[in-house]
């Protein structure tokens, strides 16, 4: 059995790593760059780096320097139409690209892509939106739901060749919620290829629930991560003895207990003596 994957999201706006709430509201957090070296430095297992502004193709330059902190797979997303712009994005050091719009009215595009770059790379990414009860595609660029049926589409890019699903829950995007178990299961049963989820994770009891409950491969979050400090390590620390998950990083919290809200507990009054009061021996000269 695969291990579980937990995945960093980082969205951009304008070369800005944003805090994103709802695909609708955008609040600036910071530079790529910094983003990529703390989920780096932390343990995260990939990351999955998203350009939402509207472009006419990706930001090579800044890839290609966020990408010199970063250590992990790296998918990226973004203002994708074209072989040429992933060839430009391979070059740049990434190693898997995300296609959204692009392949809702370019299936060639899926096609193509993945002959010439294998379809390892190539990562499908489908908005999400729950209207009434019923799961509809959302494109972000229109900012509406669109008239495709989810349960063709995905099994459409499968055929074609997605090597990989990305799905984003538009209504639980940055609300701290939870994920949509309903909706994972649900793509789960769809398809028999690697399914990342993301969208409402608080803590790492998010990811042991949908792991639990559902067939994803990997757990992905953004504002979790970017405001929690340790929040890769300390999730990976409470996940370790519960999910088998990837443990690639010498700083855990394994020693440590945690509280009902997965805050780290105080340790014993003892211990943190012994960690206060080190007895240094007399130096001998």
């Amino acid at each position: 059995m695969l291990k579980k994957r937990i995945v960093g999201l980082v969205v951009a706006k304008g070369g800005i790593v944003v805090q994103s709430i709802k695909f609708r509201e955008y609040l600036p957090i910071g530079k790529p760059k910094i983003a990529f070296e703390f989920l780096n430095n932390w343990g995260i297992d990939e990351i999955i780096y998203t350009e939402i502004e509207d472009q006419d193709e990706p930001n090579y330059d800044l890839i290609k320097k966020s990408t010199s902190k970063c250590f992990v797979p790296l998918t990226v997303g973004g203002n994708i139409s074209k072989i040429s712009h992933i060839e430009k994005l391979m070059k740049s050091g990434v190693d898997k690209i995300s296609i959204n719009s692009a392949s809702i009215y370019n299936s060639n595009l899926i096609k193509k892509s993945s002959k010439i770059f294998g379809n390892q790379c190539i990562v499908v990414s489908i908005d999400i939106s729950n209207v009434d009860g019923k799961y509809l595609i959302y494109n972000n660029k229109q900012r509406k739901v669109i008239d495709l049926k989810l349960d063709d589409y995905v099994k459409k890019v499968c055929d074609e060749g997605a090597g990989e699903i990305l799905i984003n829950s538009v209504e639980l995007d940055g609300t701290y919620k939870g994920y949509d178990i309903d909706l994972a299961k649900k793509i789960c049963n769809l398809t028999d290829i690697p399914v990342i989820f993301a969208g409402g994770a608080k803590s790492a009891k998010d990811f042991e629930k949908i792991f639990n409950l559902t067939n994803v491969a990997a757990a992905a979050a953004g504002n979790f991560f970017h405001f929690t400090e340790h929040s890769v390590i300390k999730s990976k620390s409470y996940l370790s003895d519960k999910i088998k998950i990837r443990i690639n990083n010498r700083v855990n919290y394994k020693e440590n207990k945690f509280d009902d809200r997965l805050r780290l507990s105080k340790k014993d009054d003892e211990i943190l003596d012994d960690m206060l009061f080190i007895k240094i021996d007399d130096e001998i000269i």
